[in-house]
């Protein structure tokens, strides 16, 4: 019996071994759809400092009609005012990835990349992914926004008050607002999917989980796939507004930053006062106030903005560097100068 039994004992110990090992391959195998952030874990990496809190009526389901409507009810509650009358999280900010390649920030790889995919040219940071990011209101913003930016650097909580309160125009959200907007953040974190990895990246990052030898070499290879922050800078206009920059540019790619930025806003009306359509009309009125010193003028909004003013809080961000290229500005203006064909 003593025979038999230390035999039934082996046995079961090796079924229990191989089962483990299978185990530990499923557990820990990486595909497109995997979480970012929990690989990343997995891999002994610290978590981002902005994890959920959904208590209090909070929600994922709650955040998303908030950032696409401005306002919500509370689970088992009543809709507060709208956040704001004047923008929502969406008139500014794409939901879907915008950039082909995350790890740069290009803005002619972006336009085109948005052209192809459907989406708007806009002046904020894509907000898929924000919850994979360290650092917000980086830059030039500290200029517009000063002291307001230190809480929010490195605080997403903050920097989405930040954005509600400065940026939209509004109120400051309630707390099961905010915890409700970075819930359905969080369910636009990034995807190993979307951080172009070779075949043999994935092998090498999967091998690396459990061993801490490798792990801290896997985390930089993802951490190198994807900004950490969203550079800014701020550019003047040209000096010479009747020569503007420079540079020689391209009507049919200005078409393109007409139809995806400029008429994102302004058509109908969408987030502006100021109307334009595809009319031989809109297009000569801006392309002869590209050269002058004045708001009509597409380099002084383009590169300053529109202050928000009493009795007319709309107004319109500017454009960084990183966000339309001085070469885009005269690309859109070779558009203008053609006319409507």
């Amino acid at each position: 019996m003593n025979k038999l039994l230390l035999i039934s004992i082996l046995l079961i110990s090796c079924i229990g071994l191989f089962t483990l090992d299978i185990w530990q391959g499923q557990k820990f195998q990486i595909n497109e759809k995997a979480s970012v952030e929990n690989v990343l874990r997995q891999l002994g990496d610290q978590p981002v400092e902005h994890q959920l809190n959904l208590k209090g009526g909070a929600s994922a389901k709650i955040g998303e009609e908030l950032f696409k409507t401005g306002f919500a009810k509370r689970m088992g509650g009543r809709k507060k005012r709208k956040q704001s009358k004047h923008f929502v999280c969406t008139s500014c900010h794409n939901i879907t990835k915008e950039d082909p390649d995350l790890s740069v920030s290009d803005p002619q790889a972006r336009l085109e990349y948005a052209d192809k995919m459907g989406l708007p040219f806009l002046q904020g940071t894509s907000l898929y992914g924000a919850v994979n990011r360290t650092n917000f209101y980086n830059g030039d913003y500290y200029k517009k926004y000063g002291n307001l930016v230190e809480k929010a650097n490195d605080n997403l909580r903050e920097a989405i008050q930040l954005c509600a309160v400065e940026c939209a125009q509004g109120r400051r959200l309630a707390n099961w607002e905010l915890e409700s907007i970075l819930g359905y953040l969080w369910s636009l974190e990034l995807k190993m999917g979307d951080l172009n990895l070779t075949a043999q990246d994935y092998q090498y990052i999967e091998n690396a989980i459990g061993k801490s030898s490798d792990q801290k070499k896997a985390i930089e290879l993802i951490k190198s796939k994807y900004l950490q922050a969203s550079p800014a800078t701020f550019t003047p206009p040209p000096t010479d507004r009747k020569k503007g920059y420079g540079l020689t540019g391209d009507p049919k790619n200005g078409k393109l930053i007409y139809e995806l930025s400029c008429l994102h806003c302004h058509q109908n009306q969408r987030y502006s006062f100021f109307n334009l359509d595809e009319s031989k009309l809109s297009l000569d009125y801006l392309n002869n106030h590209f050269p002058k010193y004045s708001h009509a003028s597409i380099y002084q909004v383009g590169r300053y903005g529109t202050p928000p003013l009493n009795g007319k809080r709309s107004y319109m961000p500017q454009y960084t560097a990183e966000r339309m290229s001085n070469q885009q500005m005269e690309d859109l203006r070779a558009y203008l100068a053609q006319g409507r064909e």
